[in-house]
């Protein structure tokens, strides 16, 4: 008996110590618009378009003026984020003009062998979940084996969109995926099969001997060519713009009437659920890339059309995720962050107006390598009683620092076996030191090293020094008009030597090119970036890379469906489950 009461005791005990473990556990909001501008939010500068429940996050918690994106376009700055690592480091930097996932059936994404904040975090008792966007790949060799879902990367719950939203999944508004390709298909199977219906008709009014064969093997490249064009393409939006509640295609194609309400209620139910034991929350919105779509009670009031509708139905959402965490009671337990993926996309515009955003006085935009404007982002961090309200930092930071910053929260440890690139931002946002621990930033374009920032010691300078820029199109534009996206690679870039140099500290804009005869630390801060560079990639190990053509061209055994391949199709009632998670 004695013995039993012991046991006992030690097991009170020993429950009694993990609960006051996991209370002692801060919980973790994190709020990523998708392709928002930095000069969209009225606490960055913005003065037209109504951000209330935003600038009063930044009000109450802290403002990162130079807060960073790894990499200007959605699937490398999203691997980066997850992984705390440069994207190329994951094999998802691209070598040609294929730069983001492009299919949901397609063998590309963010590898097993990677460790996200969200594994390790759940290794700390945590419940971890992603409401929204995540863009990484979906299955490797086989449907439904799942390698690269967020089921897989260390998130409990996943409800959301498996892809990203684009053209495709709004009829009227046209493709983004590889749009010169589906047109040459589609002249080629026409051509092909004008060829077979004229020689069919010269052979039925015997003007010419041909032989059957010939007529039989031109029909089977006709139905060929038109294949490979229709099914893969004229069908993305059934392919691509699926719901998925964890590994469950629950909606195909995606309602976008009833999209935000429900990611929205996800979000909220998800916090609710969890609300007394620890939990990171990832709440990836689908807003604002275009297409662009808004809720009846947002549309048409910004002074700023469909796009300013848009940022202000973010805020709103942003409210709302403030509001059911104070509503709970876990605003001094909570750390939550608020940032976009990268930059605004500028070119984006038709008859209707700009369809994408505004990235304040920084020059570029979305997928223009290290131009400022692509990957300066809006950060945010409030956590009341932790952080002082109000403060303001222009230090050098980045969307991987979260990641070292959360799992160094969590009581977790991060990889010995690999490279960490972000760094823990809580002794910069208690004030417990004044400087970044970035001394040196890469920008990437692609898997190409596009340009490097210096924050020296003891110096409130930040020098950037470009390798090459982004061939702006028509000549004399502030964009890549013609292609409506910039491309990385050779032919479609400017390299610069010595780099393009400037000192972002004086001018933020990237408007005054530094030369020997106007900066005396020029020959300096080339030797500094050189020496960069040069450790930089002896950190460098080959990887597979994921987004080659063979891993991103649409494979049907790869597809998600819910019912039988190829007849996907099915809507999810308006209302939200609760499931466990």
């Amino acid at each position: 008996m004695e013995h039993l009461c012991q046991r006992l005791w030690l097991l009170g005990l020993l429950v009694s110590f993990s609960y006051s473990e996991n209370d002692s556990k801060p919980n973790f909001v994190l709020m990523m618009v998708d392709d928002l501008g930095i000069g969209d939010i009225g606490c960055f500068g913005n003065d037209t378009i109504r951000t209330p429940n935003i600038d009063k996050l930044a009000e109450d918690g802290i403002k990162l003026t130079q807060h960073l994106s790894a990499a200007p376009l959605c699937t490398p700055s999203r691997a980066a984020f997850m992984t705390g690592r440069y994207a190329l480091r994951s094999g998802l930097g691209s070598t040609g003009r294929v730069q983001v996932i492009l299919f949901l059936g397609g063998s590309g994404g963010l590898p097993s062998n990677e460790t996200t904040f969200a594994k390790l975090l759940q290794k700390q008792g945590y419940t971890t979940g992603i409401v929204g966007k995540w863009h990484l790949g979906v299955n490797c060799e086989q449907r439904n084996d799942h390698c690269h879902h967020p089921n897989n990367h260390g998130f409990d719950y996943f409800y959301g969109l498996p892809f990203t939203h684009f053209n495709d999944c709004k009829p009227g508004e046209g493709t983004d995926v590889l749009a010169d390709l589906q047109q040459a298909l589609r002249d080629l199977s026409l051509m092909v099969g004008l060829a077979l219906v004229t020689l069919a008709c010269v052979r039925s009014l015997g003007l010419l001997e041909i032989s059957g064969k010939v007529l039989v093997l031109l029909g089977l490249l006709c139905l060929l060519g038109f294949s490979v064009w229709y099914v893969p393409f004229k069908l993305l939006r059934t392919w691509n713009c699926i719901l998925m509640r964890n590994q469950e295609v629950v909606e195909q194609p995606t309602n976008l009437a009833t999209l935000t309400e429900r990611l929205m209620r996800e979000a909220e139910q998800f916090v609710e659920r969890n609300q007394h034991k620890p939990f990171l929350l990832f709440f990836s919105l689908a807003h604002v890339h275009t297409p662009l779509f808004v809720s009846p009670d947002f549309a048409g009031k910004s002074k700023h059309g469909l796009y300013g509708d848009n940022v202000e139905e973010v805020d709103w959402m942003i409210g709302r995720m403030v509001k059911v965490i104070d509503r709970l009671g876990l605003s001094e337990k909570t750390l939550m962050y608020f940032t976009s993926d990268h930059g605004g996309h500028i070119e984006d515009a038709d008859e209707r107006g700009q369809k994408g955003g505004w990235n304040g006085i920084y020059r570029g935009g979305k997928a223009m390598g290290g131009w400022e404007g692509g990957i300066r982002v809006p950060g945010i961090f409030r956590w009341p009683g932790r952080l002082p309200a109000g403060r303001v930092i222009d230090e050098p930071t980045s969307l991987m620092d979260v990641y070292p910053t959360l799992v160094k929260l969590a009581g977790g440890e991060l990889p010995q076996d690999r490279v960490i690139d972000g760094h823990d931002l809580m002794p910069l946002l208690e004030g417990r030191t004044e400087r970044s621990e970035h001394e040196f930033m890469f920008h990437y374009c692609g898997m190409y090293l596009n340009a490097v920032r210096w924050h020296p010691p003891g110096s409130g300078s930040v020098f950037k020094a470009h390798l090459f820029t982004p061939n702006f199109s028509p000549p004399g534009a502030g964009g890549c008009y013609d292609t409506k996206v910039c491309l990385c690679h050779r032919g479609f870039v400017t390299y610069h030597d010595p780099p393009l140099l400037f000192d972002l500290s004086d001018d933020p804009s990237e408007s005054r090119p530094l030369s020997a005869e106007t900066e005396p630390r020029y020959a300096e801060v080339l030797r500094q970036v050189a020496g960069a560079i040069e450790k930089h990639r002896q950190t460098l190990l080959p990887v597979q890379n994921q987004l080659t053509w063979s891993n991103i061209l649409w494979k049907p055994w790869l597809q998600p469906c819910c019912g039988t391949f190829p007849f996907c199709s099915c809507a999810e009632a308006n209302s939200t489950s609760a499931p466990a998670g």
